[in-house]
C-alpha cells in the first residue's frame, strides 16, 4: 500500500465507512508480514514509492508462490526475478494471470503503468550474449514507467555499428550499457554522450574475464565521466536505478 492508500484508507474511516477494527486489520500487516521463512516488506512502497521485487533464486517455488500471493493483495504489479521455468509454471498454477519472460527470467503480475516519454531510458549491449540481463534492466525500468528502447550488439568489435546509431544515444536521459569481455563499452558511450551511462558487467567472456571480474574493474576503472557502475549480472539494479534518475529528472 502506498500513501495515498493509508489516505483514503483514513478518510473512509473518518467518513464512518469503514470501522476501526476493519482498519486495524488491515494495518496490523504494516510495516511486514512474517510468513515464517520470510518478513514481507509490505511498507516498502511509502519508504521508496516503489513495492518489494522479490528475487527468486535460491528460494523454492513454494515460497516464491507464498510470497507473491500475500503481496498480490496489496500492489497491483508483483515482480519476481531470477525466476527459472519450473518456478514460473508454479506461480501460474496458483495464479493464472502471471507472465512470463523467460530470457530475462522475469515474472510479474499485473499491468505496467504507461510509460512516460519523459523518462527516456536507453539499453546498450556490447554483444548478442548480454541481452538476457539487458531485458532484466529494460523490463523493471518499464515496470517503474520508463519509456525503454533498446540497441543491441554494438560492441567495440566493431564501434562503427555504435556511431550508426548516435540518434538514438542522443534522445535518451539515462543510458544502461551492458557488456561481458573486456567491458569497455560504456566508457566510450559516455565519452559520447551528456546523461548519466550507468553500467552493467556480465559474465559473458573466455576464462581470464573471471566471470565478469575483468569487466567489472574496467567499468570501474572508466576515465571517461558520468559512469556508475553496478555489480555483475545484475541487470535489475541498472534498471531500477535509471528509473530512480528518470524520476528525478521529471
Amino acid at each position: 500500500m502506498n500513501s495515498k492508500g493509508i489516505e483514503t484508507l483514513l478518510k473512509k474511516v473518518k467518513k464512518g465507512q469503514t470501522s476501526i477494527p476493519d482498519a486495524l486489520r488491515f494495518l496490523k500487516h504494516l510495516p511486514y508480514q512474517d510468513v515464517g521463512f520470510a518478513r514481507i516488506d509490505t511498507h516498502r512502497t511509502l519508504r521508496k514509492g516503489y513495492p518489494e521485487v522479490i528475487f527468486g533464486q535460491g528460494k523454492s517455488p513454494s515460497q516464491v508462490v507464498t510470497i507473491v500471493k500475500k503481496l498480490v493483495r496489496l500492489h497491483p504489479l508483483v515482480i519476481v526475478t531470477r525466476v527459472d521455468p519450473p518456478m514460473s509454471r508454479a506461480v501460474k498454477k496458483h495464479i493464472p494471470t502471471a507472465e512470463y519472460h523467460e530470457t530475462s527470467r522475469f515474472l510479474w503480475v499485473g499491468k505496467f503503468p504507461k510509460a512516460s516519454p519523459k523518462r527516456r531510458v536507453l539499453v546498450v549491449t556490447a554483444g548478442t550474449s548480454d541481452i538476457p540481463v539487458a531485458e532484466e534492466s529494460m523490463l523493471i525500468a518499464r515496470a517503474m514507467g520508463c519509456s525503454v528502447d533498446t540497441l543491441y550488439d554494438v560492441g567495440v568489435a566493431g564501434i562503427h555499428r555504435l556511431l550508426a546509431s548516435m540518434e538514438k544515444l542522443e534522445k535518451a536521459r539515462v543510458i544502461i550499457v551492458v557488456a561481458g569481455m573486456e567491458g569497455a563499452l560504456p566508457g566510450i558511450v559516455a565519452g559520447l554522450v551528456s546523461v548519466p551511462v550507468i553500467a552493467v558487467p556480465t559474465s559473458t567472456g573466455y576464462g581470464a574475464s573471471f566471470q565478469g571480474l575483468s569487466a567489472l574493474l574496467t567499468m570501474l576503472n572508466a576515465c571517461a565521466s558520468g559512469v556508475a557502475v553496478v555489480n555483475i549480472d545484475n541487470g535489475f539494479g541498472a534498471g531500477y536505478l535509471a528509473a530512480l534518475i528518470t524520476k528525478v529528472q521529471a
